[in-house]
């Protein structure tokens, strides 16, 4: 399996993934130095009715979710075919050590756009900037997330 296979697998487990169902995440752009994923604006995200904003906890799930699929496609990208299978045992174990997240701005629009952007990515963790805008453009989180890799 070549690298490009091995991130269309990844890909194809993301969107398999009951929580990403349920949330109605969507892979934009990914590949071993960043990552993107969007959410339709739904009324059972709302986490203030008066307000008729995102909840934060969907805000912080964005900002994991991006984070970890970019550490798991890093992952893939430090693997030459030979070596996948060590890249998948290591997937297996992938999962988050760290997470910060800081609320810019109420989450009003019509989608969600969360990117990630590598900013070390080592044997055992990797570390990734994540940050959450609006259809509009407008930035209404971000957030660093450490994850173990190995």
């Amino acid at each position: 399996m070549d690298k490009a296979q091995a991130l269309n697998k990844l890909s194809q487990l993301f969107a398999q993934m009951p929580f990403n169902q349920l949330l109605a995440m969507e892979i934009k752009d990914l590949d071993g130095e960043s990552a993107s994923i969007e959410l339709p604006w739904s009324a059972q995200l709302i986490g203030n009715p008066q307000q008729q904003i995102l909840h934060g906890g969907v805000i912080s799930s964005l900002l994991d979710t991006v984070g970890g699929l970019l550490a798991a496609a890093s992952v893939i990208d430090k693997f030459g075919p030979a070596e996948m299978l060590s890249a998948q045992s290591r997937l297996a174990t992938l999962g988050t050590i760290d997470l910060r997240t800081d609320y810019l701005r109420p989450g009003k629009g019509e989608r969600f756009i969360a990117t990630a952007m590598l900013i070390r990515s080592g044997n055992k963790v990797c570390v990734c900037r994540m940050e959450l805008h609006n259809d509009q453009g407008v930035q209404i989180a971000y957030g660093t997330g450490t994850y173990l890799v190995g």
